[in-house]
Parts: structure tokens; C-alpha cells; sequence
């Protein structure tokens, strides 16, 4: 339920009252880099074709790479690493355009001084941008046939969904726009997975050029990458055919399922922290499930409902969320201090909003941690509780006796407007 709703958050599908600021971009999902989707440890073990790549991280690296792969046109691709789309019409906060070149092997390590340790924007990216940390080298492929193919998980059939269109290379939510006539849609039964008759109606619906039996092994090869990899998402972008009609893999996004961490150990070992918010990173080690938003009030509650709730109240006595932190129904002392050194980290936070329900947690135990992790952080902007359910007397004790500047709430909007009025 709580992956459900903070799924929900980060697609900024929600009606009611919720700020533009709760709308964020990406699903909290474990993402890899295309040279890891790529590896033989994952694409390539399931038979799906992919160009020659080699990952690097130095300048060096990336010239030795490039003398490696260049092959008879002397030319190779080298692309930035970063986990979000639309990297070639990206541009570096330098000023260099592009995040994918095509360039002479000769050129490769200069280009390459110009992109590592810069910071990559693109239009997945937000204005903060991606650090772009490894590059990939890979040889220039002979591509006479670009398509889009993707496999997505359907929420209306609860099972998976086939997007694909004959026209690939390009951002397809412009072309879904523009000709919604060109995308194909296939659901497919989870239990039986990808069929071959399935598989050679895509290839025939791809307008592919060689073998249609060819081409339909290679997107149930996919499929099966999909599937046993736990996979939310897979897209290939292009799929694409090369001078001898043979299907590839061009490039790769792959998304996977968090509740999959204890069967898919070696992936997940893959997670660049890097490409992610520092604190979430710094949340997800001590069980906190944050995500930072754009607002001016920090946001501590216990449960993914009253967050949603407490951010669209906030929202509507003229306020906006800072972020959205659930420390769960039965947190330590410890988290809770954690909790509170990530919110005030925050330096947009003027405000802070505690609302605790104890149920599961007791209110006397929470108190006690606000009030010893306040001490311990030194908290210097307003402090707003609300406690209600289990020990709520004793707990609003513990605050009142505590010495310290906490304003009192006595429900929720009491809490929200008291917040609100601190901004001031």
C-alpha cells in the first residue's frame, strides 16, 4: 500500500488540493545504467543482441575503449551515463551540447574531458541535472531500421503491456502525440507470457526487414529479461535492425520491481546512489521512506495516508510541503532523530510539521524521541506538533515539560494552520 502511494505521489496522479510541488518525476524504482542493462550478466544472458560497449570512468580509459571499438568507419559512439532519457538533446551545465557524440577514435578522450564529472540536464532530468560519472564507448553500429519497443506494467489488465511502434530513435511521446495511430498495444497474460504468435505479430506490426522468426526470438528474449528480472519497465530505444537485418538492442532503460531486492540481489548491488537524491539515500538506510519535494515545511508523520493528507492541507491554508517523511508505525528513537537531521538538512525548510496517530506507536514514545532528537539536531525553525491516539495525554506532557519551543496542536488543521502562521 505505501509503494502503491508513493508511486501515485511521484506521478502527481492524485486529485484533490495537493501543491504542483508533490509533483515529481520518477517512480521510486531501483534503475540501472544502459552499460549494466547491457552486460552479459543481464541482457546479453537472456540471447538479446547488444552493440559492444565498454564502460568507462577515466579519460584514459575512454581512448583505449575507443582505439578498441572503432572498427572500419574509425568512429564510436561515446554516451553519458545517467539515469534518465532524452541524454542526446541533453546539455551539460558547461555549455556542451549533447550527451550522446558520435566522433573519430582520435577524438574520443578530448570529448571525454568535456563530460566527465559534469553535470548532464536533460528534460527527465530537472534543472538540478545528473552527474555524469562513467561514459560508455561503443561501436558505431550500421543501423538501416530504427523502432521503439517497450514493456510496461499495465495497471487495467494487472499484467504486462507491449508498446512498440515502427518509428524508434526519437522521444515516442512525441510521436504518441502526434500520430497515435503508429503505437501498437499488446497486453500480455502473465501466466503465459510472451507467445510466438504474439511475438511474429509485433515483428510483422515493426515492419522488420529480415526474418520475422529472427526478430520475434529476439522480443521474447526481452520478455524474458522482463520477467525473470523483476522488471516495472524495459524499454530499447532504439530497437534496431543492422546492415545484415539482424535485430539489436541499441539502448536499454530497465526499471525494477523494490520488493524484488531479496531475489535479485546482484541487480540491485547495481544502484548507483549518485543518480539520487542524497536524502533519500540517507532515509533509506535507517527505514525512512522520504522523498523530497519543493515546499518550505518539513513533514514527519507515521503512515503514507495522513503524509498525503497532511501535505494537502497544508497546501490549502496557502503553504507548500517540503517533502513527504513517513517514519512507520513502530520507529525508533534513533530513526527519529535521523529523520529530523534529514529535514533540517533541507535549507528551503522554514517550518517543521510532526503528526503522529498513535496507534501502533504510542504518543509518550514518540514524544520522547521528538524531544530528545530536537536536542540532539539543535532544531532552529519552528516546531509544530500534533499527537493524537494511544498515551496522546502523556505525550503532550513529555512536549510541554520538554523546556523546548515546540507549539502544541490540538487536530490537524490546528496543525497545519500553526505551521503556516510560523512562516511569517
Amino acid at each position: 500500500m505505501l509503494r502503491a502511494s508513493l508511486a501515485t505521489l511521484r506521478r502527481g496522479a492524485r486529485a484533490g488540493v495537493a501543491s504542483p510541488a508533490t509533483q515529481l518525476q520518477q517512480i521510486r524504482r531501483l534503475n540501472i545504467h544502459e552499460y549494466q542493462a547491457r552486460s552479459a550478466e543481464l541482457m546479453a544472458q537472456y540471447g538479446v543482441r547488444v552493440p559492444p560497449g565498454i564502460a568507462c570512468t577515466t579519460p584514459d580509459e575512454v581512448a583505449a575503449a575507443a582505439a578498441k571499438l572503432s572498427g572500419e568507419s574509425g568512429e564510436v559512439v561515446v554516451k553519458s551515463q545517467v539515469l534518465a532519457g532524452g541524454r542526446g538533446l541533453g546539455t551539460f551545465t558547461s555549455g556542451l551540447k549533447g550527451g550522446v557524440h558520435i566522433v573519430p577514435a582520435a577524438e574520443a578522450k578530448t570529448l571525454s574531458e568535456k563530460m566527465l564529472g559534469q553535470t548532464l540536464v536533460t528534460k527527465q532530468t530537472g534543472a538540478a541535472g545528473k552527474p555524469v560519472n562513467t561514459l560508455m564507448v561503443a561501436e558505431k553500429m550500421k543501423l538501416v531500421n530504427e523502432m521503439y519497443f517497450a514493456i510496461l506494467l499495465d495497471r487495467a489488465s494487472a499484467g504486462p503491456m507491449i508498446i512498440a511502434c515502427s518509428e524508434g530513435g526519437t522521444s515516442i511521446e512525441d510521436l504518441a502525440e502526434s500520430h497515435p495511430e503508429k503505437i501498437i498495444k499488446m497486453k500480455v497474460d502473465v501466466n503465459r507470457g510472451l507467445t510466438t504468435d504474439q511475438a511474429l505479430e509485433l515483428a510483422r506490426g515493426l515492419k522488420v526487414s529480415g526474418s520475422a522468426d529472427d526478430a520475434a526470438a529476439q522480443l521474447k528474449a526481452l520478455y524474458a529479461v522482463f520477467e525473470k528480472s523483476d522488471c516495472t519497465m524495459l524499454e530499447v530505444n532504439p530497437l534496431a535492425e543492422t546492415d545484415e537485418k539482424l535485430l539489436i538492442a541499441a539502448d536499454a532503460k530497465l526499471n525494477f520491481d523494490d520488493n524484488a531486492e531479496y531475489r535479485q540481489r546482484e541487480l540491485f548491488a547495481l544502484r548507483d546512489h549518485s543518480q539520487e537524491d542524497p536524502r533519500e539515500v540517507a532515509a533509506g538506510k535507517f527505514d525512512l521512506n522520504y522523498i523530497g519535494l519543493d515546499g518550505n515545511i518539513g513533514c514527519m508523520v507515521n503512515g503514507a495516508g495522513l503524509a498525503m493528507a497532511t501535505m494537502d492541507i497544508i497546501s490549502l491554508h496557502g503553504a507548500s510541503p517540503a517533502n513527504f517523511l513517513d517514519v512507520g508505525g513502530n520507529a525508533s528513537e534513533e530513526q527519529v532523530v535521523e529523520a529530523f537531521k534529514i529535514l533540517t538538512a533541507d535549507v528551503k525548510v522554514k517550518a517543521l510539521l510532526v503528526n503522529i496517530f498513535g496507534g501502533i506507536m504510542k504518543c509518550d514514545v514518540i514524544a520522547s524521541g521528538i524531544v530528545n532528537a530536537a536536542k540532539q539536531v539543535g532544531i532552529k525553525v519552528p516546531l509544530v506538533v500534533r499527537l493524537e491516539g494511544t498515551n496522546v495525554e502523556a505525550g503532550k506532557e513529555i512536549l510541554a515539560e520538554s523546556g523546548l519551543n515546540i507549539v502544541s496542536a490540538d487536530d490537524l488543521d490546528d496543525a497545519a494552520k500553526k505551521a503556516v502562521a510560523a512562516l511569517a
